[in-house]
């Protein structure tokens, strides 16, 4: 089959329109993709702004922060600083709250005056301290029977020591004088009398932890009483720091065996005073020593040496007879039997824990 001159044109101009065709998508498409490119490094460039932004904000967060951190670091320091200058040794169980019950307890009356705080030997201190304000809630009676309970009930004496010099304790125990009266926490009796295991807080920074009966201390238990900015008629020299007994209880008095304690502090002990008693263990009777009794004894050198004596309700069986001169040999060294400890005669009598005495 022949083509003419028209089928030629014809032919031409459609291969023509397929070439516009073709040229118009290929602008198209290179249009596009400039777009999308332009929009991509729109979106890089937002995204980098907003990246920057916020680890802008977030280093100024850190900086702050770290700033906060330093300042309550230096805080705690200064605090800290200022808590061991003023107070170099310090410190509770959740129990319930104690009333004030309605028994009285007397103890022997013994002249006091105010001294200096007294200094003590090794790692202890007889100096009153405390940094807190009084009107806080930490001098009510409440929270210092709550403080001090799980610690006299684990018997942890060097925690006893240091909370009995703190200012609210001293405080505490200094508004019970004249009264008679005394705090307690733990267990009561139907009428609300202590009964039981418990704690009380008497005046002349004294007290008590142990067995109960109907308000009277009676069973096992400790009475410590600390010297603290006091001297009395057997202290006078601030030679002891401290008095306890521990041991059996009935009637509110020592009864049957038990240990008194003394501690000295042996750098206020002339070379001339001799010896002091430290330690007495033996049988006790309403408060006096009865019994075979055994002590021991310091002196200004850390000396300690052992002694027997025999007393029946405070008065001692004497070693040898002394009368001539007015003493009384009643301690007998353990070592050597010939070595008595003498007393004024006038003295040999209500020999035991005076202090607890009526």
């Amino acid at each position: 089959m022949k083509l003419t001159d028209s089928d030629n044109d014809k032919k031409w101009e459609e291969q023509g329109e397929e070439e516009d065709n073709i040229l118009q998508k290929t602008v198209t498409t290179k249009i596009l993709l400039a777009v999308i490119a332009v929009l991509l490094i729109l979106i890089l460039v937002l995204l980098t702004v907003v990246v920057s932004s916020r680890q802008n904000r977030q280093d100024g967060k850190d900086s702050d922060l770290q700033q906060t951190i330093t300042d309550y670091a230096k805080q705690q320091q200064e605090m800290e600083e200022q808590v061991i200058s003023e107070e170099e040794k310090k410190p509770a169980a959740d129990l319930p709250a104690s009333e004030e019950p309605e028994e009285k307890v007397e103890e022997e009356e013994e002249p006091e005056e105010e001294e200096e705080a007294v200094s003590a030997d090794n790692e202890k201190t007889a100096i009153v301290v405390d940094i807190e304000d009084e009107n806080d809630e930490a001098y009510t009676k409440e929270f210092i029977l709550k403080e001090a309970y799980p610690y006299f009930a684990e018997n942890k004496q060097d925690a006893i020591w240091d909370l009995a010099h703190l200012k609210r304790y001293v405080k505490l125990s200094k508004g019970l004088e004249g009264t008679g009266d005394y705090y307690y926490k733990g267990d009561v009796d139907s009428d609300g009398k202590p009964h039981g295991t418990g704690l009380a807080i008497y005046e002349k920074n004294s007290y008590y932890f142990g067995e109960w009966s109907h308000g009277a201390r009676d069973g096992k238990g400790t009475w410590f009483r600390f010297y603290i900015n006091q001297k009395n008629k057997n202290n006078a020299m601030g030679i002891y720091m401290s008095h306890l007994y521990s041991g059996e209880w009935a009637g509110n008095l020592p009864n049957g065996e038990g240990a008194e304690h003394y501690d000295v502090d042996i750098s206020k002990l002339a070379p001339t005073q001799g010896r002091v008693l430290q330690n007495v263990v033996g049988s006790f009777k309403n408060g006096l020593y009865d019994g075979d009794m055994y002590a021991d004894t310091v002196d200004y050198t850390g000396n300690i040496q052992e002694w027997d004596g025999v007393a029946k309700e405070g008065v001692f069986t004497l070693w040898r007879d002394m009368s001539a001169i007015g003493e009384c040999a009643v301690w007998r060294y353990v070592d050597d039997h010939s070595v008595c400890l003498d007393i004024d005669k006038s003295e040999n009598k209500n020999q035991g824990i005076r202090e607890l005495l009526k």
